[in-house]
């Protein structure tokens, strides 16, 4: 990035605009890359503790707030500085969901029931369409809710879950 910034200075100072416009728009392009990775890793995050939850039918303290977390921190990276617009649109998720979801299950695979199952095993037990559909719902409500608010909203959410219900009412 440092390069980009001296050749959009030359570019600036030697009057050639449109090769300065060209260095800007590549550098916007290098900043939502990053963006959209860091907001991969927790979608990534999230798949794993919701698979954990899928084979154990359970929920754990530690296992919800991670899950809790990663939604907040993927609405906080998804709004644009503008504050209205996002760089994943609400309906643009699924190739992001089936793409860090298969690579959730090797990591996954070291915690489910005690890293018994390997990676292959792990998949072939998953219900992919109901871990995507709730990963849906999750992500819906960044589009709603503050990320103030959301935690407690996501709570709400998490005693749909297996084990859920009394995760919600041991609090």
């Amino acid at each position: 990035m440092t390069q980009e910034l001296i050749d959009l200075k030359t570019s600036i100072l030697e009057g050639r605009y449109d090769d300065a416009l060209a260095i800007v728009d590549e550098l916007e392009g290098m900043s939502k890359q990053a963006i959209i990775r860091n907001i991969e890793s927790f979608l990534q995050r999230l798949f794993i503790h919701l698979i954990k939850n899928q084979i154990e039918q359970r929920l754990t303290n530690s296992w919800a707030t991670s899950i809790s977390d990663s939604i907040r921190q993927i609405k906080k990276l998804n709004l644009k500085d503008n504050k209205t617009s996002y760089y994943i649109n609400s309906n643009e998720w699924q190739p992001y969901f089936e793409e860090n979801l298969e690579a959730a299950i090797r990591p996954a695979s070291l915690e489910v029931l005690g890293g018994q199952l390997k990676p292959k095993q792990l998949s072939a037990r998953l219900e992919k369409a109901t871990l995507m559909q709730f990963a849906q719902k999750l992500i819906d409500l960044t589009y709603t809710y503050t990320a103030k608010d959301l935690p407690a909203i996501v709570d709400e959410s998490l005693a749909e879950l297996p084990g859920g219900e009394d995760w919600l009412k041991e609090e």
